[in-house]
C-alpha cells in the first residue's frame, strides 16, 4: 500500500477510536478536544501502547489516567471546547502555548488541587483572568504571557502560597499590583508583569523572600524604585515605566543582582555606588532617564568592576570618561554613552573586550586614540559621530568611515601609499612629468583666477539693481494654489530687498565662506517655480547649488512672524545647534527683508508619504499642499538609493518608527527648553543618502508664526488628536505630538493613509478610529499591511499596533512618553 494510503488509513482509524471512546474518561476527553477544534488526534510516540497515554504529548499515570497533556504549537484556533480538559481530574500540567486560542471554557477551573503547572502563554485569549486560578491551590508555575487579558489581575493570586513561576506579560492588565500577591506568594521565585497597563506604586516586595527574578518593564508605574531591591534578586528590570525615586534602603549590598534594567523612567539625581555595593553585577542600563546624572554617574560606574554591559545614553551625562576604565572594567564588551554632554578626550579602551562602542551625539574633542582605532574592525557595532573627533581611520571603508565618523575630521595625511613607491623615485622622466604637471596646474589655476575677478566685478555693478522675478503670479494662475501661493513679482518681498549682496547668508559649518542673499538667487533661479519642491504649511521649499557645490533645501518661512530679526536669528542659531541623527538639521540661515529663510540639507531619497502609499516619485500635486516633500520636479527623487527593502520589509518600516521615535524622545526630552514639534506625520520623515530617516521642521513655529496662526499651532488633517477637535484655544504639546507619532505607526504597520482610504470590515472614516478598533477586538493581524506581513515576525507587528494604540488615546494623559516609546520600539527590535 502505497505511504499516502497509510496516512489516510491511520487518520481513519484515530477518528473511529475517538467516536469508540467510553464517555467520562480522560480517553474520551482527549479525543474530544481534538474533534471539537477539528483536528486528528496526535500520532503514537512510541510503536507500543494504545489510546491516549501513547500519544504525544501526553503522560499517563499508573492507571492509565492522563496527568500531562501538551498540544503546544499545534496550530489550533478558537475556544477551548468544554467538557475536554477541564474533565482530567488528575491533570497536573495543561500546555496550550503558542496556538491562537481565544477563550477559556468554565470547566477549566474544575481541575482543582490536581494542576501544577498551567501555561496559556502565546494566544490570542481576550478579557479578564478569573478569581477562579485560585482554585489550583498546588499550582507552581502559572503562564499566561502573550495573549490580550484585561482588568486587573485576580487578587486570588495570592492564595496560590506553592506558585513559583508567575509570567502574565504582555497583556492589558490594568490597576495596581495586587497586595494580596506581594503578601501571599511567598514562593514566587519569577514574577513577569511587563507591556502591561498596570499603574500605581510599587509595592515592598520584601515578603518575597525568594523572588530571584523580577520584570515589571512597560507599564505605567510610578513612584520609589526602593522596595524593589531585596537582597536575593538576581534581575531587576523596572525599564520603561514612570518611575522617580531612585534610592537604596539602608545596608543594601546588591550582592546576588547581576542584571539591572533602569531605563526609560523619570529618576532625578544620582545612582552612587557605595563600595562592596553591586559587586556581582554584570548587565545594567540607565539609558533614556535624561535628569539622572549628577555628574559622578560615570565614576560610580567604574566602581562596579565584573560589568561587561553598560547602556548610559540619554541619561544626561557631563564630565569626561574616567581613564581608569580601562584597568577597572577588564571585562566590559558592550559601552553605549551616546546622546549626553560629555566632554573631553576619549581615553584609550583598546585593552577592553569591547563588541559594541556607542559615543555619538556628545561634545568630546581631540584624537581618537591609534590603538583603540586599529581595534575598532573587530568589534560588532562602533559609532563616534556628531562630536568634535579628528581621526584616521584608514582600515576602515568608507562606508563605515562615513556612518561611524559622522561630522568627525578625517586626518589621514594626503600622501601615497609608501607601500606603492617605486624603488627608482629619482628617474629623471619621472621628475620631468611631475614638474610638467604642477606647471600646466600653475597656469591653469592663474587662468581661472583672472576670470572670477572678472566675472565679481561685472556682478556687483548687477546687483545694485533691484531684483525682479521673471515670472508673476497674475501671469500664471493655473500653476500655482495652496494656501500661500507664492509669488515673487514686482510687489513681492524678493524686491524689497535692493541691494541683494548686502544682506548676508549664515552657514552654521562653513563660518569662513561669505555667501550673501545673491548666492541664494542663484541658487535658485530667483526663486523660479522650476526649483520648487514643495509648498508645505511654513512655506515654499526650493532646491539649490550654492556656490562650492552644496545642494541645499531652502525654505522660505512665508508666514513670517511679530519677533524681531535679532531674536529670529538667535533662535535660528539655536536650532542650528540641535544635532541628532534622525534629525534634518539645520545648515544656515537668511534674514531678507521681512522673511526668514531656513536652509537644510538635501534629502535627496524623498519623503515616508510618497515611499509608502506607492505614490509615483517626482511628482507633486500642487493642489495637495500638505504633503510637504522633497522632490525633483525635473527628475524625481534620486532612487539610486532606494532598494525594494524601502517599502517592502517590516525591518525596514521598524527602523522608521523606531529613528521618528527617537528624534522626537530628542526634541521632547532632551532639549531645554523642550521642543514641540507640532506636525509629525509621513511626510515630514524624509531619507537621507544611506536611507536613514530624518524628522524635519522641528522648531519652526516661533520663527513662521505668530500665536494668532492656528494652522500652524495645530497638527495636520488626519494627524491631529481629538482634544483639538474640542477647543480652539488648545495648544500642542508634547502628548499631541505622540498622538500623531502614532498615527504615523499605524500608517507603517497597515500601509493605510490616515484619511480617505478604504478600511475594510468598518465603516470608518480614519484610519486611527478603524485601527483602535480592530486593536481593541484583538483583530490587530488582519490589518496588517501585506506587502510586510511574511517579512518578519507577525508577533512584533502586533506588537507594533498595540504601541499605536496606546499613542492614540483619547486622553492625553493616557499616552506614553517618547522615550518609553524607543524603549517599547526597542524591546520589538526585528534581528537580522
Amino acid at each position: 500500500m502505497a505511504g499516502g494510503g497509510w496516512a489516510l488509513l491511520f487518520l481513519a482509524l484515530s477518528f473511529s477510536c475517538a467516536a469508540a471512546q467510553e464517555p467520562n474518561t480522560d480517553a474520551f476527553f482527549l479525543s474530544k478536544f481534538f474533534s471539537k477544534l477539528g483536528r486528528a488526534a496526535p500520532p503514537p510516540s512510541s510503536n507500543t501502547g494504545q489510546g491516549p497515554c501513547s500519544w504525544s504529548g501526553v503522560s499517563c499515570d499508573g492507571e492509565g489516567r492522563v496527568v500531562s497533556f501538551s498540544a503546544a504549537g499545534m496550530g489550533l484556533a478558537g475556544p477551548i471546547p468544554e467538557d475536554t480538559v477541564g474533565k482530567l481530574a488528575r491533570l497536573e500540567r495543561l500546555d496550550l502555548s503558542g496556538n491562537r486560542l481565544t477563550a477559556l471554557p468554565d470547566d477549566l477551573w474544575e481541575l482543582g488541587a490536581a494542576l501544577r503547572e498551567l501555561n496559556l502563554s502565546g494566544n490570542a485569549i481576550a478579557g479578564p483572568l478569573p478569581n477562579n486560578v485560585g482554585n489550583f491551590a498546588r499550582l507552581r508555575s502559572l503562564d499566561v504571557s502573550g495573549n490580550a487579558f484585561a482588568g486587573v489581575l485576580p487578587p486570588a493570586l495570592g492564595s496560590l502560597v506553592g506558585l513559583r513561576v508567575l509570567n502574565a506579560s504582555h497583556n492589558q492588565f490594568q490597576g495596581q499590583i495586587p497586595g494580596a500577591v506581594v503578601s501571599g506568594c511567598e514562593s514566587l521565585v519569577a514574577m513577569d508583569l511587563s507591556y502591561n497597563a498596570l499603574d500605581g506604586d510599587l509595592s515592598d516586595l520584601l515578603l518575597l523572600r525568594s523572588l530571584a527574578y523580577l520584570n515589571v518593564s512597560g507599564n505605567r508605574l510610578g513612584g520609589s524604585v526602593a522596595g524593589a531591591f531585596q537582597e536575593q534578586l538576581i534581575v531587576i528590570d523596572l525599564s520603561n515605566n514612570r518611575f522617580s525615586g531612585l534610592n537604596f534602603s539602608t545596608g543594601y549590598a546588591g550582592s546576588s543582582l547581576t542584571y539591572l534594567d533602569l531605563s526609560g523612567n523619570e529618576f532625578q539625581g544620582g545612582f552612587t555606588v557605595v563600595a562592596g555595593r553591586f559587586r556581582n553585577l554584570k548587565h545594567v542600563n540607565l539609558a533614556n532617564n535624561w535628569r539622572l546624572s549628577n555628574g559622578s554617574l560615570l565614576v560610580s560606574m567604574g566602581e562596579i568592576s565584573g560589568l561587561e554591559y553598560v547602556n548610559l545614553s540619554s541619561s544626561g551625562l557631563r564630565g569626561q570618561i574616567p581613564a581608569e576604565f580601562s584597568s577597572r572594567l577588564v571585562g566590559l564588551k558592550v559601552l553605549d554613552l551616546s546622546r549626553n554632554n560629555i566632554s573631553g578626550v576619549i581615553p584609550d579602551l583598546s585593552s577592553l573586550r569591547l563588541q559594541v562602542l556607542d559615543l555619538s551625539v556628545n561634545n568630546l574633542t581631540g584624537e581618537i586614540p591609534v590603538t583603540l582605532v586599529k581595534k575598532l574592525p573587530s568589534m560588532e557595532r562602533f559609532n563616534f559621530s556628531y562630536n568634535n573627533l579628528t581621526v584616521c581611520a584608514s582600515e576602515l571603508s568608507p562606508e563605515a568611515f562615513a556612518a561611524a565618523f559622522a561630522r568627525s575630521r578625517n586626518d589621514c595625511p594626503i600622501a601615497v601609499n609608501p607601500d606603492k613607491i617605486k624603488k627608482h623615485r629619482g628617474k629623471r622622466k619621472g621628475m620631468k612629468l611631475a614638474l610638467a604637471i604642477v606647471l600646466s596646474l600653475f597656469f591653469a589655476a592663474l587662468g581661472l583666477l583672472c576670470l572670477a575677478i572678472a566675472c565679481r566685478r561685472r556682478r556687483k555693478r548687477c546687483d545694485t539693481q533691484p531684483v525682479v522675478k521673471q515670472v508673476s503670479f497674475k501671469e500664471e494662475p493655473a500653476g500655482v494654489s495652496g494656501p500661500f501661493a507664492f509669488q515673487t513679482d514686482s510687489t513681492t518681498w524678493v524686491a524689497d530687498v535692493k541691494v541683494a549682496t548686502s544682506v548676508p547668508v549664515v552657514i552654521f559649518e562653513k563660518p569662513l565662506l561669505s555667501f550673501t542673499f545673491a548666492d541664494l538667487l542663484a541658487a535658485t533661479s530667483n526663486f523660479d517655480r522650476g526649483t520648487l519642491l514643495a509648498e508645505g504649511r511654513f512655506g515654499p521649499v526650493y532646491r539649490g547649488f550654492l556656490p562650492g557645490g552644496f545642494q541645499v533645501a531652502v525654505k522660505v518661512l512665508v508666514h513670517g512672524s511679530v519677533m524681531e530679526d535679532q531674536d529670529a536669528a538667535r533662535e535660528l542659531e539655536r536650532l542650528g545647534r540641535i544635532k541628532h541623527p534622525n534629525l534634518v538639521p539645520l545648515t544656515g540661515y537668511c534674514l531678507a527683508g521681512d522673511q526668514r529663510i531656513a536652509i537644510y540639507e538635501y534629502m535627496e531619497n524623498g519623503n515616508l508619504h510618497n515611499l509608502l502609499h506607492d505614490l509615483p516619485l517626482g511628482v507633486q500635486t500642487t493642489e495637495d499642499w500638505s504633503t510637504d516633500t522633497w522632490e525633483d520636479n525635473n527628475g524625481g527623487v534620486a532612487t539610486e538609493n532606494i532598494t525594494p527593502e524601502g517599502t517592502a520589509t517590516w525591518m525596514f518600516r521598524h527602523k522608521i518608527a523606531l529613528g521618528a521615535a527617537r528624534a522626537l524622545a530628542f526634541l521632547h526630552h532632551g532639549c531645554i527648553p523642550q521642543i514641540v514639534h507640532r506636525d509629525v506625520k509621513a511626510s515630514s520623515m524624509y531619507f537621507d543618502s544611506t536611507m536613514e530617516p530624518r524628522l524635519s521642521d522641528f522648531g519652526l513655529s516661533m520663527v513662521a508664526g505668530t500665536n494668532t496662526d492656528n494652522d500652524l499651532l495645530h497638527h495636520s488633517p488626519g494627524y491631529a488628536p481629538p482634544e483639538f477637535s474640542n477647543s480652539e484655544n488648545v495648544m500642542a504639546t508634547a502628548k499631541s505630538d505622540v498622538y500623531s507619532f502614532g498615527v504615523v505607526l499605524f500608517e507603517l504597520v497597515t500601509g493605510k493613509k490616515p484619511l480617505g482610504d478604504e478600511y475594510p470590515d468598518r465603516k470608518e472614516e480614519s484610519l486611527v478610529n478603524w485601527a483602535r478598533a480592530m486593536v481593541k477586538a484583538n483583530l490587530g493581524s488582519s490589518i496588517i499591511d501585506s506587502k510586510i506581513r511574511d517579512t518578519g515576525l507577525e508577533r512584533q507587528m502586533e506588537e507594533a499596533l498595540r504601541i499605536a494604540y496606546l499613542c492614540t488615546a483619547e486622553l492625553p494623559s493616557k499616552r506614553p512618553a517618547m522615550q518609553q516609546i524607543v524603549g517599547l520600539l526597542k524591546d520589538i527590535e526585528p534581528k537580522i
